[in-house]
């Protein structure tokens, strides 16, 4: 298992301003090298406190390239609906060489109507739109003079500059939700794949990782590509019952700044988002002691942590695991705190039972 730290902010500037919200989130970067963890993430979301404050996760990730010379840097994930191909490939080709082949690109679908609404982008075409999109990067990355003639673009011939550090191009991981078609496409293309296995049963993940694995066996691609990387919310104590208090409000503020985001879902409907409809009352019925019991969230003592590891280790296999180590809003010397347990009494553990932790 490789562990790293994704950076989902859950606040707006009644809570603190952006510029004290990247300050903080930057010295985390630096502190996760200092660690060893294996990667840092960031999401795209715009307007509201649920991923608000990122935006842009390039932008972001060009800081913290600055910073680092070791750690991955992942989005987690771009959206290609929202931006033209040859700007996006572009910007991300800049990102891996800032970076010096450090960069994983995860590309992601987006599924909130807000969004869609400020882009002027029909939610109904998100699907082609992020295929057409993810599609055309890879080849402006991978090849010169690019002609694309698609169903939303048209250009060429362009030779991308700059080309990308690495060749033929970044790893490129793909962020499924609850379509098993997904899985099984990110496999046969083989990608990696990036999932969040709290809003889902067990037992859907696991068969979603087995569609996703046997397409890209299948598919007859490179063993030990098939990267996967799965997000919790991790607050960590040596005071087990302060964890779980601790932990318990955090969550429950970010299933609230959720439940704003995703409002519009009450009265909207989309052929390419079956089921979403009813996400605003599968928030309302969360609950965190189920979440606990059931491994959703990495709340606990690290002694308890370990064991959670332990357990998701034998349901999902060696999977990357990035911790929301801000979600929620908890102080900067809480999200210093959940981390130093994590990398100094967790992932040795994990490492004695012969598991690969963090470089």
């Amino acid at each position: 298992m490789e562990f790293g730290i994704n950076f989902f902010p859950t606040v707006g500037p009644d809570d603190k301003s952006a510029a004290e919200y990247f300050g903080q989130s930057l010295r985390l970067v630096e502190l996760a090298e200092e660690l060893g963890f294996d990667h840092v993430k960031t999401v795209e979301h715009y307007f509201f406190k649920y991923g608000g404050y990122s935006p842009d996760p390039v932008t972001f990730l060009a800081a913290a390239a600055a910073r680092t010379h070791r750690i991955k840097l992942v989005t987690g994930a771009v959206i290609p609906a929202f931006s033209h191909p040859v700007k996006l490939a572009g910007k991300l080709a800049m990102l891996d060489n800032i970076s010096r082949g450090r960069l994983q690109v995860g590309f992601g679908r987006a599924f909130l109507p807000d969004e869609f609404d400020a882009f002027g982008i029909d939610m109904d075409e998100s699907r082609p739109r992020f295929e057409e999109g993810l599609r055309a990067c890879q080849k402006l990355w991978s090849e010169r003079d690019v002609v694309w003639k698609g169903r939303f673009y048209e250009f060429g011939p362009v030779t991308l500059l700059p080309r990308p550090f690495q060749q033929p191009h970044p790893k490129i991981l793909v962020a499924a939700a609850k379509t098993a078609s997904s899985c099984e496409q990110a496999g046969r293309d083989g990608h990696g794949l990036m999932m969040v296995p709290s809003i889902s049963k067990r037992e859907v993940v696991q068969e979603m990782l087995g569609l996703y694995r046997k397409a890209y066996a299948d598919a007859g691609h490179e063993p030990g590509g098939d990267e996967i990387h799965m997000s919790y919310n991790c607050y960590l104590s040596e005071d087990a019952d302060e964890a779980r208090a601790k932990g318990k409000r955090y969550s429950e503020r970010t299933n609230a700044v959720m439940r704003d985001a995703v409002a519009a879902w009450g009265e909207r409907r989309s052929e390419g988002y079956a089921g979403y409809e009813n996400i605003v009352k599968n928030i309302a019925r969360a609950d965190f002691d189920r979440s606990l019991a059931e491994n959703k969230v990495l709340v606990g003592s690290p002694e308890e942590v370990t064991e959670r590891l332990r357990t998701i280790r034998e349901w999902y296999g060696d999977v990357t695991i990035s911790l929301q180590v801000i979600s929620g809003n908890p102080t900067f010397e809480e999200s210093v705190r959940t981390m130093r347990l994590f990398a100094e009494q967790v992932i040795p553990q994990l490492r004695g039972d012969g598991a690969a932790g963090a470089s």
